[in-house]
C-alpha cells in the first residue's frame, strides 16, 4: 500500500545523498515529490529517475539561503497543487575549521543554509501545509547536535539550532494540525562525509563506535522519513529520532 498516496512533498537538497534517497522513497510511496537543490542539474536528474521509474516528481533549482528562491518555490507549488502535505528540510552544508580560524563569511554562509533555510521554508510553506488540513515537517539534524567535535563546532551549533527550532515549531504549529519532527542521522556515507570517511583510521574508529558494526547509507534514513511523513506518526510532534546504528546510545 502506498503510504503517501495523493501527498505533495517538498524535499530540499534532494539532488544527492540523503535528500535524494528520501525523494525517491517518497515517490515509491505514492507522493508527488518536488525535488529541490541548489544544483539544478542534480535536481533534474533525480526527478527524471523518479519519473522513469513510474513516480511523480517536479525538479526546481532552489537555494534555501535566498528568500526569492523560496518564494518562487511556494508560488510554483501553490499554482500547481494549491497545497503541500510534507516538507523535508534536508539541505545543509558543512564548513570545516576551528572557530578561532573561522571567517565571518564562512559562519554566515553555514548559518544561512543550515538554520535560516529551515526557518524560512517552515515559515513560508505554512500556508500550503494549512491548506492540506494537516501536514508534516521533517527536519534533518545530526547526532552531533548534542555533542562537540573538533573541528566542527560551528556545524554542530547549526544542527543544535535545527533540533531546538523543531521543538519550538512543534508547539507553535500543533494548533494547525501540523507535526514537526527531526531526524538525527549518525555517520552516513555521503559527499559531506566523504573526506572524513576516506581516512582508514577514522573510518575504523567510527565503525568500532557503532554497535551495529557499520556506517549508514542514505537509504537507512528513508524509513524514518516515511514514518514521520505518513499517518503512522499522527501523534508524534517534537520528536527527535536518532538513526545512527546505536552510536549515540553508547556515547
Amino acid at each position: 500500500m502506498a503510504r503517501l498516496a495523493g501527498k505533495i512533498a517538498i524535499v530540499t537538497g534532494a539532488g544527492v545523498g540523503i535528500g535524494q534517497a528520501i525523494a525517491r522513497r517518497f515517490a515509491t510511496e505514492g507522493a508527488h515529490v518536488w525535488v529541490t537543490d541548489i544544483d539544478g542539474k542534480t535536481a533534474a536528474d533525480t526527478a527524471k529517475s523518479i519519473v522513469d521509474n513510474g513516480g511523480a516528481a517536479t525538479a526546481m533549482q532552489v537555494d534555501v539561503s535566498k528568500g526569492q528562491d523560496v518564494t518562487a518555490l511556494t508560488r510554483a507549488i501553490e499554482t500547481a497543487h494549491d497545497k503541500a502535505d510534507i516538507l523535508v528540510n534536508n539541505a545543509g552544508i558543512l564548513v570545516r575549521g576551528e572557530v578561532r580560524n573561522l571567517s565571518d563569511a564562512d559562519w554566515t554562509h553555514q548559518r544561512e543554509v543550515n538554520i535560516d533555510g529551515v526557518l524560512r521554508l517552515s515559515r513560508d510553506c505554512l500556508p500550503l501545509l494549512r491548506k492540506a488540513h494537516g501536514g508534516s515537517i521533517i527536519n534533518i539534524s545530526s547526532i552531533m547536535a548534542n555533542r562537540g567535535l573538533r573541528p566542527l563546532a560551528a556545524y554542530t551549533a547549526t544542527k543544535g539550532a535545527v533540533t531546538a527550532l523543531t521543538k519550538g515549531l512543534a508547539i507553535e504549529y500543533a494548533p494547525f494540525n501540523i507535526r514537526v519532527n527531526v531526524i538525527s542521522p549518525g555517520y552516513i556515507e555521503t559527499a559531506i562525509t566523504d573526506r572524513l570517511l576516506r581516512l582508514p583510521p577514522v573510518r575504523k574508529a567510527l565503525v568500532d563506535k557503532t554497535p551495529m558494526g557499520r556506517l549508514g547509507v542514505p537509504d537507512d534514513i528513508t524509513g524514518a522519513a516515511v514514518f514521520f511523513a505518513s499517518d503512522d506518526s499522527l501523534y508524534c510532534t517534537g520528536s527527535d529520532l536518532m538513526v545512527d546504528g546505536g552510536m549515540s546510545a553508547g556515547l
